[in-house]
C-alpha cells in the first residue's frame, strides 16, 4: 500500500501565560492511501491538534510530517495553501457555510481560489451536489436547509476539488442519530470511490464506521487497531465474491 501520510515523533506545545501545554507529546503515525481512519479520544487528548497538523492548519513544535512523499516543513506558505485547497477536503462539525451564499456558490467556493472559470465552477459544483443527493437544493441558502442537508453541502464542498484526503472533524456532532447514520453512510460511499478519510470523533458508534481506530490519550497514541467488525465483514464479502 502507498503511504499518503507519515508523521514521526510529532510534538506540539503551547504557552498560555506561564504554563506550558503539551498537546502532542510524541506521536508517530502512518496512514495509507484509501484508508478510513478514526481518531478517537476524550477532550484534551490531542486529537483536534493532530487533525489540524494533518490538515496543514498548524505546524508541529518538533518532529516530521511527510505528505505524499514531501516534507511539509519545507513547503512555502503558497505551497501549503495549495495543498489545503487541492489535496485535502475539510468537513467541520459546524458546517462553516457562508450564510448569504446559495448551496451552489458555497460548494463552488474552493474552485474560485483554484482559478477555475465560472462555467467550470458551476458544472463541477452541480456534479458534486448531485452525488450527495442535493441536486434539487442548489439555489437554497443554508438557513433553508436541515442540519443533515447543510452537512451534505459541506461534504460536497470538501469533494469539489477532487482531493485525495478528506479530514472530518466531529462531522455528526450537531446532528440527530438518524441523520448521523445517513451522513456516515455517505462517507462510506466516498471511501469506496478511493478517498482516504480521517475522521475525528469522541463517539464510539461513529468511530466504528471507520476501518481503523487510533485512540489518543494525554497527547500520546494509546492504541492503533483495525476495526475487526469491518474487517470480518469485508472478509466474508471477499470470500463470497
Amino acid at each position: 500500500m502507498k503511504e499518503i501520510i507519515s508523521i514521526h515523533n510529532i510534538r506540539k506545545t503551547y504557552k498560555i501565560g506561564d504554563e506550558i501545554i503539551h498537546a502532542l507529546k510524541d506521536v508517530s503515525l502512518t496512514i495509507y492511501k484509501n484508508e478510513y481512519v478514526a481518531l478517537m479520544g476524550p477532550s484534551g487528548s490531542g486529537k483536534s491538534t493532530l487533525m489540524n497538523m494533518l490538515g496543514c492548519l498548524d505546524s508541529p513544535s518538533d518532529g516530521e510530517y511527510i505528505l505524499n512523499n514531501l516534507s511539509v516543513a519545507k513547503m512555502s506558505d503558497n505551497e501549503l495553501a495549495e495543498v489545503r485547497n487541492k489535496e485535502i477536503g475539510f468537513v467541520f462539525q459546524t458546517f462553516n457555510l457562508l450564510p448569504r451564499a446559495t448551496t451552489l456558490d458555497n460548494v463552488a467556493l474552493p474552485l474560485v481560489y483554484a482559478g477555475f472559470s465560472k462555467i467550470e465552477r458551476e458544472k463541477r459544483a452541480k456534479e458534486v451536489l448531485e452525488s450527495v443527493g442535493l441536486g434539487n437544493r442548489m439555489s437554497h441558502k443554508p438557513n433553508e436547509l436541515s442540519g443533515g442537508q447543510r452537512q451534505r453541502v459541506a461534504i460536497a464542498r470538501a469533494l469539489v476539488n477532487t482531493p485525495a484526503i478528506i479530514l472530518a472533524d466531529e462531522p455528526t456532532g450537531n446532528l440527530d442519530s438518524k441523520t448521523s447514520v445517513e451522513i456516515m453512510g455517505l462517507f462510506e460511499e466516498i471511501h469506496k470511490k478511493g478517498n482516504t478519510i480521517i475522521l475525528v470523533t469522541h463517539e464510539e458508534d461513529i468511530a466504528l464506521h471507520a476501518h481503523r481506530i487510533v485512540r489518543l490519550k494525554d497527547g500520546l497514541v494509546e492504541s492503533d487497531t483495525q476495526n475487526t467488525r469491518i474487517t470480518t465483514y469485508k472478509t466474508r464479502i471477499d470470500a463470497f465474491n
